[in-house]
Formats: structure tokens, C-alpha cells, sequence
């Protein structure tokens, strides 16, 4: 099945390690913006390894939730995390959702939409699945400004290989990273009641290989471009890196801010 996304999404374990810990930080204050769910159906659009879905389950625990991801790997992963009855994870395209219109009380999105090259189709298609007055919204990492912890493993990069300059452009330009880009997606989807805001972070690391270690999973560009390399250039790259990490002072914990831009709109009646 052909699918509208350019993450490279193998293995959940590796994303777990990788993007997992941030997803389920992440996932608090949206679902504090999103506001009460309460007894509906919801559809979490990229739901990955499940942890929005997780989030929400303990949050409100009389709604049913409905994950949809195009990568088996990441829908088979969120399968095992859960027996709950009120959680159903299908494999699915973000802009052919597999369900019938108005089919949805909120549609959420957590950390997927800068990764559909056709943007405009996921979004409409999110708008096509609420019901009128259902809560539509979506969180992406604001790439460019707001993600410490990747800025300093690309900005090293870039530095070194003309191969991940290209890639920290790409990185640092995709849709709805940008500020006011979410609202006016929304807009143009025929949202209303539209409002958007930053959401920060902060993700604590142990010491230097817990910093390094979600770089060697594979999974997404960073760490697609890390495994692509030959072994020496690897080398060099985790040793330039880890002078970054370290800043100064003796290897150990590290703190870094990530912030992201969160949306959130109604859908007409």
C-alpha cells in the first residue's frame, strides 16, 4: 500500500528509544490544550508506538480510541502495549483515513503532520472524519527554533558533510513547523474557533550514550543519515557530537528544551 509519509518506520522498539520518551511528555500538555474528551469516539492520526492513545485511555476513561499509523511495525508495537478493549490500532494513510466521514468527536495528531509531504490532503482529511463541533488538532516539533536536542546533532553534521546540511534544511523546512503554518492549514481546511500555541518540554538524558544511543535505531531522517554513514565517518561524527553534548563539563546528565506548535479548531456544523 502506497502511504503519504517520509519517515523511515521499521521497528517500534527502535522509535521507542528514539522519539517514544518524547511523545509520551508531549502528549500531557496537548491533550491539556485539547481540552475534556469525555465519552466519544477519537482518532489519533500518526499514532505511532501508542502513546498519545495511552495518554488519552488514562485521561478519559470513557471514550474509545482509534490509532492509525502507515507503519505496521509501529501499529503492531502499540498492539502489545495494551489490552484495553476501548484502544483499536490499524495500519492506515493520513490522507486516506480509513474511516467514513463525521465518524469522530475529536481527531488528533501528535508529532506526524511535518512528515506528510502533501499536507493540505491530511488535514482535510482530518476534517473530513470529525462530526460538526468535534475538536480537530495536531502538534508538531517546531524543527527550526524550538528542538535543542536535534539542532545539536545536525548542526554538528552540517558542519562536517555537505549530505546533512541538505538534510537540516529539509529538516528545519517541512510543513507546519513554522510559526502560524498549523492555523492557517486550518483555516484554509474550514476549521473555526481556531487557536493556536507552543507547547516546551524538557528531556533529560543520563549521559552522553543516552544523548547518542536513539541515533543508531535507524528510524526517521537523523537517524536514517547516522546508520547511512561508514563506520569512520560515524566515528567522527559521534566524537564531534559529544564535545556539543559536553559543553564544557564532565560527561553525565544533560537537560533539553523542545518546544512545539499546537493547534486546535472545531468543526462546523
Amino acid at each position: 500500500m502506497a502511504v503519504s509519509s517520509t519517515f523511515v518506520a521499521t521497528d517500534g522498539d527502535a522509535y521507542e528509544q528514539q522519539m517514544g520518551r518524547w511523545s509520551r511528555l508531549l502528549a500531557e500538555p496537548f491533550l491539556d490544550f485539547v481540552g475534556p474528551v469525555g465519552a466519544g469516539r477519537v482518532l489519533d492520526l500518526g499514532c505511532g508506538t501508542g502513546s498519545l492513545a495511552l495518554a488519552l485511555a488514562a485521561r478519559a476513561p470513557a471514550c474509545r480510541i482509534f490509532g492509525v499509523d502507515f507503519s505496521p511495525a509501529y501499529v503492531e508495537h502499540a498492539r502489545r502495549r495494551t489490552a484495553d478493549p476501548r484502544l483499536d490500532f490499524q495500519v492506515g494513510d493520513a490522507c486516506a483515513i480509513p474511516f467514513a466521514a463525521a465518524s469522530f468527536d475529536h481527531v488528533l495528531s501528535l508529532l506526524m503532520l511535518h512528515f506528510v509531504p502533501r499536507t493540505s490532503d491530511a488535514v482535510a482529511e482530518m476534517r473530513r472524519v470529525a462530526r460538526p463541533g468535534a475538536v480537530v488538532a495536531a502538534s508538531v516539533w517546531d524543527a527550526r527554533g524550538g528542538f535543542v536536542a536535534q539542532r545539536i546533532v545536525l548542526d554538528t553534521a552540517a558542519a562536517m558533510d555537505p549530505k546533512a546540511d541538505a538534510l537540516r534544511a529539509q529538516n528545519c523546512t517541512r510543513p507546519m513547523t513554522r510559526p502560524g503554518e498549523l492555523a492557517a492549514a486550518w483555516r484554509v481546511a474550514g476549521l473555526a474557533d481556531i487557536h493556536e500555541t507552543a507547547l516546551t518540554i524538557r528531556m533529560d538524558y543520563a549521559d552522553f550514550d543516552d544523548f547518542w544511543a536513539p541515533y543508531l535505531g535507524g528510524q526517521g531522517p537523523a537517524a536514517g543519515y547516522v546508520g547511512g554513514l561508514e563506520a569512520e565517518a560515524r566515528d567522527r561524527l559521534r566524537g564531534a557530537v559529544r564535545r556539543a553534548y559536553l559543553d564544557g563539563e564532565p560527561d553525565g546528565p544533560r537537560s533539553y528544551a523542545a518546544t512545539a506548535w499546537a493547534v486546535r479548531g472545531v468543526a462546523p456544523g
